[in-house]
């Protein structure tokens, strides 16, 4: 084992990874100049057109390195918060990891979060700066920064360029000569940190052996979920899939179960006979309700995210029923880009077009005293309740001392706690302080970059659970409350975010041949109404002259005829519209 180096790539979203590692991939002769494609590793469609790595990616290296001949196992991981869960999956699989900065951009929020999960691992990290072949100014003091970060000195600092390869293989050696090799655990084991489903080979787990080997045909259990069974194909991610006799203690690899059931195979079980240390389950934040815009692929919405969930372990759902929208699955994410990557995986990937409802956040409600219960479907929110905890995050925000002001005017659009400033090395200030998860996930994102053009970043951690003044609101359109629009607010809000919600879907909405009235409730009254005025016709435009009587007889029937359609109306809210109201 002493020829291996398992190490992944950790970096704040867009500073280089993917590139990074198709320059290895280069170097290293596993992808032919002739078969090298940008943005190798990251398989999916969405990846290539959102420009950011989603799931993490293995791929074993073969390198001669100094007259020795090694194995490198990389493993590429996301950049964005929303799939730190992904990051610490690969941290557990590996004993390193490199550390990449944008020269350009420097330290960012998610830099020092990755940072703080590798250490926390107690992996080897090697800081790296990418994108040298820009020529930016100050990468001397961003050198200083990230040697300071890392404690130790500026020399061990790499200069690189994942687009023109400098300073790669210098960057491989140090991965070579500093990540420690694998050790041997008693026992066979090896752990799962990833899986996917393939019809013809059931359900492939990724997997880091820690102990023993394992062999094709050889019959292995799964050691949590007490499933045994007979391993179908064993091999390595070159990246492809690459079928072998067996692999040994210290390798990355992939071990095909032929298992049909994608809920027994769980994200950190253990294959073989000797148990290990899993993962801490992820803590789903943001919860939206998918239901299949056709009725009939409610059984295929359930495969479907039955088979994500093998391939994304992060997110949970369980079965949920509308009146309105009919039968469909309550969903719990890690974060707003979280949900939408997988709303569109859905329709990408498995061709279902779901309506989803309005994100939200899980509340602790208080009926009684001294019993609390958590509401994460705004529907079951008690409106009759003695007290409301809402869930509250640490914020993190590396800035250029520019924008310092304008962020600071957040405070008037958003509940921000007190907040605390220190200026690092490199000029850029950090700013902490605490905010509702509700607010974060609506359109902070989008709103700290217009402000900051883009050059302010930040990180997140749950922190706690706070006192708040909260209010269920319900939407009615055409007298029939829709459940994906009812929302839970402050109290201080409640009667502006009425008025614009009623206002917003009159505007969104399309007119139907009766008429639609939109109504906001809250605190037992109506607080805001708007109409959408039915499409009208003119039935009596052919006729001329003559008794008026003949006129208002047909106008009688088209009344008649619109309160049949609108007793028996029923309005469908597009999802564009849905993902319109996401927008404050």
């Amino acid at each position: 084992m002493n020829n291996i180096r398992n190490f992944c790539i950790i970096a704040h979203i867009d500073h280089g990874k993917s590139t990074l590692a198709d320059r290895f991939l280069e170097v290293t002769g596993t992808v032919s100049k002739r078969e090298m494609r940008a943005q190798y590793l990251d398989q999916l469609d969405l990846e290539r057109e959102r420009g950011i790595t989603i799931k993490m990616a293995p791929v074993r290296m073969q390198y001669a390195f100094q007259g020795t001949d090694y194995i490198l196992n990389l493993i590429d991981t996301p950049g964005h918060s929303d799939f730190s869960y992904e990051v610490s999956r690969a941290l557990k699989a590996v004993e390193g990891a490199i550390l990449l900065v944008d020269a350009t951009q420097g330290i960012q929020a998610q830099t020092l979060s990755n940072f703080l999960l590798a250490k926390q691992a107690g992996l080897t990290i090697i800081g790296a700066i990418n994108k040298v072949d820009l020529n930016p100014t100050g990468i001397l003091e961003l050198t200083e920064e990230l040697a300071k970060l890392l404690q130790t000195d500026t020399e061990r600092i790499h200069l690189v360029s994942g687009k023109s390869g400098v300073g790669v293989e210098e960057l491989l050696g140090a991965v070579i000569k500093n990540v420690p090799p694998p050790t041997e655990s008693s026992g066979q084991s090896a752990l799962i940190f990833d899986s996917f489903y393939d019809d013809h080979k059931g359900v492939v787990a990724h997997v880091r052996v820690f102990g023993g080997s394992f062999k094709q045909h050889d019959d292995t259990r799964l050691i949590a979920q007490r499933t045994n069974f007979k391993i179908k194909e064993i091999g390595y991610f070159v990246p492809q899939l690459k079928s072998v006799s067996s692999i040994y203690a210290g390798e990355i690899g992939y071990i095909a179960t032929g298992l049909k059931d994608p809920s027994v195979v769980k994200i950190g079980d253990t294959i073989g006979d000797h148990a290990l240390h899993g993962y801490r389950e992820p803590q789903p934040v943001v919860f939206v309700a998918f239901y299949p815009e056709e009725a009939d692929d409610y059984e295929n919405l359930k495969s479907a995210l039955q088979k994500l969930h093998l391939n994304d372990s992060s997110f949970v759902f369980d079965p949920d029923f509308s009146e309105v929208l009919g039968r469909g699955f309550r969903c719990g994410f890690l974060g707003r880009l979280h949900f939408e990557i997988t709303a569109q995986r859905l329709d990408r990937d498995f061709g279902i077009k779901v309506l989803n409802s309005f994100p939200s956040v899980i509340y602790r409600a208080q009926v009684k005293r001294g019993e609390w219960f958590e509401v994460s479907n705004p529907k079951d929110f008690p409106s009759e309740n003695i007290g409301v905890e809402e869930p509250i995050v640490k914020l993190l925000i590396l800035t250029p001392p520019r924008f310092l002001g304008a962020i600071l005017g957040l405070r008037d659009i958003y509940r921000l706690s007190e907040i605390q400033t220190e200026t690092l090395a490199s000029g850029a200030v950090l700013l902490t302080t605490n905010l509702p998860l509700s607010e974060l996930i609506l359109d902070f994102d989008d709103r700290l970059k217009s402000i900051s053009e883009g050059y302010a970043s930040f990180s997140y951690e749950i922190l706690a659970y706070a006192p708040a003044e909260a209010v269920k609101m319900e939407v009615l359109v055409a007298e029939e409350a829709v459940p994906g629009l009812t929302r839970i607010v402050h109290r201080d809000d409640v009667e502006r975010e009425s008025r614009q919600m009623v206002q917003r879907l009159k505007d969104l909405l399309p007119r139907q041949q009766f008429a639609q009235a939109i109504q906001a409730t809250a605190l037992g009254r109506i607080l805001a109404r708007e109409t959408i005025p039915a499409f009208h016709k003119d039935v009596t435009g052919y006729l001329y002259g003559g008794d008026r009587t003949r006129k208002m007889k047909l106008w009688k029937k088209q009344k008649r005829g619109k309160a049949r359609l609108k007793a028996r109306g029923r309005v469908t809210i597009p999802p564009e519209v849905f993902k319109e109201l996401l927008k404050r």
